[in-house]
């Protein structure tokens, strides 16, 4: 190896630490690695690849340089170029000349390893140079050493040479120039050099002035006649000019204008302050509450109508941003500062203080304007300290994603509030405002992930905007107080009515809902009435109904006024003391709702030590899921597999769907961005219902507990179907078998007195406790109706004093079905009674007597005996029909609907779920006993037969003599008619299957109708 040079013995070295770096092997007699270093010298010594073309590197250098002449960088040009050429001058190691093929070699190797060299950030820092050695031998002495020279007469005086003087030149003046400020100097200050009278030097010592007045000294652009700035003088600098001039030279009719030059820097800093809020500013001007641009700003490096196309797309925004700022200074106050919405901000003097859904509103829109102004003011340091390149364009770029939610935020806020008419009411506003952000969240959510940036936003607006709402659901269903001072909410209080009042529960509250349409048999009893709204600019009605609530809207209803009733029950069951004490620590519904929701999220998040499993387990999950709800599809001839796909995504959110499907559990990591955005409603659902809905099930537990065992509710209505439904049948029968006895013997009973001390009698020594309770009184009617003698008993209404609460559920309408069933009983009962207490005897005896006379009088009749066997088989016949009528109504009706209403009345949640069961069980058997006016031509009949029994029992009771046999053939013969009548009605009603209930007295009927 003596015959290498010593590049190549470094070449060697180099080799053999590259060989063990990259195949691990350290010995070097090893016959892998002498084969590995041969393969690397065989490379570096026989390569294929080109030389480098030093024009091509060259014209690299240029095109940089060029660049930051075009950005105006002129300080990293020059650096550029200074380093570039020194380089290419030095020599190198081992290298001859200068500017050689390893020169351009190296830079061509930096050039493809550089990143955007015009973006970097460099500031030339001085280096100093090495200082060779300095020889410390006398070469002059050693050379001269013999030789005498002649000094002259001044022997001490210093040798004076050029370079000396020049740099005492340099010494006494510092121009500007040198001083590091580098001004490129235009045709217009060639021309005005002549008018200058002052000349601006710097002196050396003061460094730091200079630099300071130059990033904090501002041209006053803003004023007329406001003095030009340099600029440099490159062509891409001068477009403006240049456009101007090709504009004179093409247009005959060309007027140059005079303009406002400004520069970059000073439109960026006005967009900025635009942009937060500032309402006064040279470039951007207001008119009737638009932002315009002005005409008459130029920049010198881009076209009038560029720039004016770039900034009216900006004065959009700003003018967002100002109606956005104005709305808020508005609600606060005059630009108050803003504090959470519980802290109350202060309002205008003179006007009432805006409603806490709209300070909540404001609320969440200043947090986000607080970070957005955090992103200007941080551009905006970025350009006073001047560390890299801003651009107006980079701005731009860098507000695009802010921008973009400002649109939205505008838009929500033209829907929501500024579009909504002067003097709408409050409750119309917050509810418009609330559906608004529901709906933007529901459109931008079925977008996808495409959105969920934006969902986000608008879903943290929503959260801090519902707040109020949420406040004043929790406030009434734990507290039982509605407290809603500004009338915001859509269930409003009717204070004329107080809670101890029989009507509390029907119309103590109004809820507000002007287009949603609620079905008859889920119509709440609340909605006592409605209000209206004028049209909104689209033409269509407000939602007055707010949308997010409307799934829990009922159990907010009924746990809010269960909770006011049982604050004002006197409950045996009172709460501990500590109650007060666990309140203070409870959360409130809007925090237990952000926990839930943070607790969802937390869930969907992967850690990092799990993401790629998470990322397969997903993957696999979401396979799974497509090929299920693919072949469910496919049942239905439906072949899209990208609809496959989206129901897959969408279902992958239920916990329980793929175990429905398949049978198996799947766990689904989602990260939280994708959980808000698209699963919205299934949020809601999974994290705010279910709290609402477990208050619900305890305030309307604890009221019915409450009103079951300390005010026996139960035991009421047990008295109710006792005494109005005849159940106490031993009770009852004592009182209107007194009644019907006077009836026979032709005694008056229509007296007060005698009624009501009759009905304490017979209640008094069975059921004492509700002696005092009962009570009966007589209702006039017409005389018309009292024509038949079974409709004498109408009139007759009978009363039971039912204590609140309980009067709630046994309501004065109630009791108007109960004494219609109660007095259709009666006549039944009397029509009975009437049949079984005829005696053979009684009718045997007076034909007896009516023989003797027929004989002694020699007069020819029928036979007495033939009489008295039509009279048995008619009274035989009508026994029948009315037992068979009074076991229809007291075992088919009464009885078997009694036994489904006390156990519905034992699985009833709420109060208006107990409510309806007892409205719903009324209704049935008033139904059923055939007292609805649609069957009324079926009662008619029925009336008529028992009106036939009384008459019946009249004769009877008279004997043979007092009537004629004729009448027992029209008896006979109307009888007939209205049973043949009904079994004929009956049939064809349970044959339809309309009426199953009445197949038992069809049956009944027919049996006798098929015996007459």
């Amino acid at each position: 190896m003596a015959h290498w040079t010593d590049f190549e013995k470094d070449m060697d070295k180099d080799a053999k630490q590259l060989v063990k770096h990259i195949s691990g092997i350290e010995d070097e007699e090893d016959q892998n690695f002498q084969m590995s270093l041969k393969f690397a010298w065989s490379n570096f010594r026989f390569h294929r690849y080109l030389d480098v073309n030093s024009h091509k590197v060259q014209r690299s250098v240029n095109g940089i340089y060029e660049k930051l002449m075009v950005h105006s960088d002129l300080s990293k040009a020059q650096s550029w170029m200074s380093l570039t050429d020194e380089f290419l001058n030095s020599p190198l190691p081992n290298v001859e000349g200068t500017k050689t093929d390893i020169h351009h070699s190296v830079l061509a190797l930096l050039l493809c390893l550089s990143d955007s060299p015009s973006n970097s950030n460099y500031s030339e820092r001085p280096r100093r140079k090495e200082l060779e050695e300095e020889d410390d031998f006398d070469w002059g002495k050693y050379l001269m050493e013999g030789e005498e020279l002649e000094t002259g007469p001044y022997p001490d005086t210093p040798e004076w040479s050029e370079e000396e003087s020049e740099e005492e030149d340099s010494q006494m003046s510092f121009s500007r120039e040198d001083s590091g400020i580098q001004v490129d100097r235009t045709p217009l200050e060639d021309q005005d050099q002549s008018k200058k009278t002052v000349q601006v030097t710097w002196r050396v010592a003061e460094p730091d002035a200079q630099a300071w007045l130059e990033q904090h000294v501002v041209t006053p652009y803003w004023v007329t006649q406001a003095s030009r700035f340099p600029h440099s003088l490159h062509l891409h600098s001068n477009l403006l000019n240049v456009w101007d001039q090709h504009l004179y030279n093409t247009d005959p009719l060309y007027l140059p204008e005079e303009k406002a030059f400004v520069t970059e820097t000073q439109v960026i800093r006005e967009v900025l302050w635009l942009l937060s809020g500032v309402r006064k500013s040279f470039i951007f001007q207001q008119q009737d509450g638009k932002v315009s641009v002005r005409e008459d700003v130029v920049v010198t490096h881009l076209t009038s109508i560029c720039l004016h196309s770039v900034l009216e797309h900006v004065a959009a925004y700003g003018q967002a941003v100002l109606q956005l700022q104005r709305f808020i200074d508005e609600v606060t106050g005059c630009g108050a500062e803003p504090g959470p919405p519980g802290a109350g901000p202060s309002s205008k003097k003179g006007s009432d203080p805006p409603f806490r859904t709209y300070q909540a509103f404001v609320w969440a829109l200043y947090k986000y304007f607080i970070s957005f102004k955090e992103e200007l003011t941080s551009i905006e340091k970025g350009i006073i300290v001047k560390d890299e390149t801003v651009t107006l364009s980079a701005v731009l770029e860098r507000l695009t994603p802010h921008l973009a939610q400002i649109k939205v935020l505008h838009r929500v806020f033209c829907t929501g509030v500024a579009e909504v008419p002067p003097g709408t009411p409050n409750v119309l506003r917050a509810s418009h405002l609330l559906n608004t952000l529901y709906k933007s969240i529901i459109e931008y959510d079925s977008v996808g992930e495409a959105s969920e940036h934006t969902v986000a936003l608008l879903f943290s607006l929503w959260v801090e905007t519902v707040r109020p709402y949420l406040e004043m659901v929790d406030e009434w269903i734990v507290h039982g107080h509605l407290f809603d001072p500004a009338k915001e909410f859509i269930i409003q209080r009717n204070k004329d009515v107080p809670v101890n009042h029989r009507d509390f529960w029907y119309a103590t509250y109004t809820l507000y809902s002007v287009s949603e349409t609620v079905e008859s048999e889920e119509k709440l009893s609340d909605v006592a009435s409605g209000s209206s709204a004028s049209d909104q600019a689209s033409g269509g009605r407000p939602h007055t109904m707010v949308s997010f609530l409307k799934p829990v809207l009922k159990h907010i209803i009924m746990a809010g006024k269960s909770m006011q009733l049982l604050k004002n029950l006197d409950c045996k069951e009172s709460e501990p003391p500590e109650g007060s004490a666990r309140d203070g620590e409870r959360k409130s519904l809007h925090t237990l709702f952000l926990e839930s929701v943070q607790s969802r999220l937390r869930c969907g998040e992967a850690s990092p030590t799990d993401t790629v499993s998470q990322q397969q387990a997903t993957k696999r999950s979401l396979v799974r899921m497509q090929s299920i709800v693919a072949r469910h599809l496919e049942l239905g001839d439906i072949h899209d597999p990208l609809l496959a796909i989206n129901f897959a995504r969408l279902y992958l959110e239920q916990s329980d769907f793929h175990e429905k499907f398949s049978g198996s559990d799947v766990t689904v990591g989602r990260s939280s961005e994708s959980v808000t955005c698209q699963t919205f409603e299934l949020t809601l659902r999974s994290c705010l219902y279910p709290h609402i809905e477990r208050r619900y099930i305890q305030c309307c537990g604890k009221l019915m507990t409450t009103l079951k065992k300390d005010y026996r509710l139960l035991e009421y209505l047990q008295a109710m179907r006792s005494y109005f439904l005849l159940e106490a049948g031993d009770t009852m029968y004592d009182f209107y078998t007194a009644i019907f006895d006077k009836v026979v013997d032709k005694q008056s009973w229509q007296h007060l007195s005698f009624l009501n001390v009759q009905l304490q009698e017979a209640v008094g020594q069975r059921r004492p406790e509700d002696s005092n309770r009962l009570s009966i009184y007589l209702e006039t009617t017409d005389p018309v109706k009292k024509k038949h003698p079974v409709n004498s008993l109408d009139g007759l209404i009978l009363s039971y004093k039912v204590p609140w609460p309980v009067d709630i559920v046994i309501s004065s309408e109630c009791q108007k079905i109960y004494n219609q069933v109660f007095l259709l009983l009666l006549q039944i009962k009397w029509a009975k009674y009437s049949l079984d207490t005829l005696r053979f005897s009684d009718l045997t005896v007076a034909a007896q007597r009516q023989d003797a006379r027929a004989t002694e009088e020699g007069k020819v009749k029928l036979p007495v005996k033939q009489q008295i066997h039509r009279m048995f088989l008619l009274r035989v016949k009508l026994m029948h029909f009315v037992n068979s009528l009074h076991n229809y109504i007291m075992t088919r009706i009464l009885h078997s609907t009694g036994l489904e209403f006390q156990h519905q009345v034992q699985e009833a949640k709420d109060l208006d779920q107990l409510i309806r069961i007892h409205y719903r069980y009324l209704s049935t058997i008033h139904d059923r006993c055939l007292l609805r006016e649609k069957v009324s031509f079926v009662k008619e009949a029925i009336i008529k037969v028992l009106n036939l029994v009384l008459l019946f029992s009249d004769r009877w009771q008279a004997g043979t003599g007092a009537w004629k046999v004729e009448s027992i053939d029209k008896m006979e013969s109307d009888f007939k008619n209205c049973h043949m009548f009904l079994v004929t009605i009956l049939n064809k009603a349970v044959c339809r299957g309309s009426f199953p209930h009445l197949e038992s007295l069809a049956l009944s009927l027919m049996a006798g109708f098929e015996q007459c």
